[in-house]
């Protein structure tokens, strides 16, 4: 999907009240895309849909597909699900913290999929954009939550493309490390030790997406070395988990 593609297309981006979010609803909307934007809070996207001459609906990502097909006269060509949380913590993490993360980082990406899939099954295409993270391929030191979800979102953005990529439906898995946005503030010491270092822009992330819809690539890697930490990760387990806890243990001695 080269830029001039995406031209008259209905596209959603959820948690577009900033960050990476509002750097796709405004890469989309400069190729003529038309565009709803999404987030709890409508103070955050009203001003962003008024700049992209956009369209703002505001909740609960996962009831929102009724209200945008709405906006963008019955059609949603393309969903980027975005909102996410960080969710820091470790295994003693109160229940509503991994409740909370599972509901936004998983299941609204699987309601989202069930509402989709109906009409762009009947059509033959349809474009889901998983915003997942490099620790969905990886792992996060003191992020228990965090990382166990976004291995589910990469796993469901995974099995959504293997289904149906024969029906037309094209899938992509967005996995950035750090990327200077308010969840990599978030994300604390730990973020301030493995992610602040090589942190990029989200217009940057925005580009690596719109570079693997080019060339229908799965993966999206904002940061290409993780391909190597992946690989890395597959060939070794063992030695790669042990170089992790050495990163743990610098992490504790710093007093985290």
């Amino acid at each position: 999907m080269a830029m001039g593609t995406v031209q008259g297309a209905g596209v959603v981006v959820t948690g577009a009240g900033g960050g990476i979010g509002a750097a796709l609803a405004r890469r989309f909307a400069a190729g003529g895309a038309r565009v709803v934007v999404n987030d709890l809070d409508p103070a955050r996207i009203e001003p962003l849909a008024r700049e992209i001459g956009g369209f703002a609906v505001a909740g609960d990502a996962s009831g929102i597909l009724d209200a945008a097909r709405e906006a963008l006269d019955g059609t949603v060509d393309v969903y980027c699900a975005n909102a996410g949380l960080a969710s820091p913590g470790d295994v003693f993490a109160d229940e509503e913290v991994w409740a909370a993360a599972w509901d936004v980082n998983v299941m609204a990406h699987v309601r989202a999929a069930r509402a989709l899939l109906p009409d762009w099954l009947e059509r033959g295409g349809g474009r889901f954009v998983t915003t997942a993270s490099a620790a969905g391929l990886l792992t996060m030191i003191g992020a228990a939550p965090y990382s166990v979800t976004k291995h589910g979102a990469v796993a469901f953005a995974e099995w959504l493309s293997l289904t149906y990529r024969h029906r037309g439906i094209k899938v992509h898995a967005i996995c950035p490390q750090g990327v200077r946005t308010d969840m990599l503030t978030a994300a604390g010491s730990a973020g301030e030790l493995v992610l602040a270092p090589g942190a990029i822009e989200p217009e940057a992330v925005a580009d690596a997406l719109f570079d693997a819809m080019d060339a229908e690539r799965f993966l999206v890697l904002p940061h290409p070395e993780v391909a190597g930490y992946y690989q890395a990760r597959a060939a070794d387990p063992d030695r790669w988990m042990g170089n992790m806890n050495k990163l743990q243990q610098k992490w504790e001695a710093s007093g985290a």
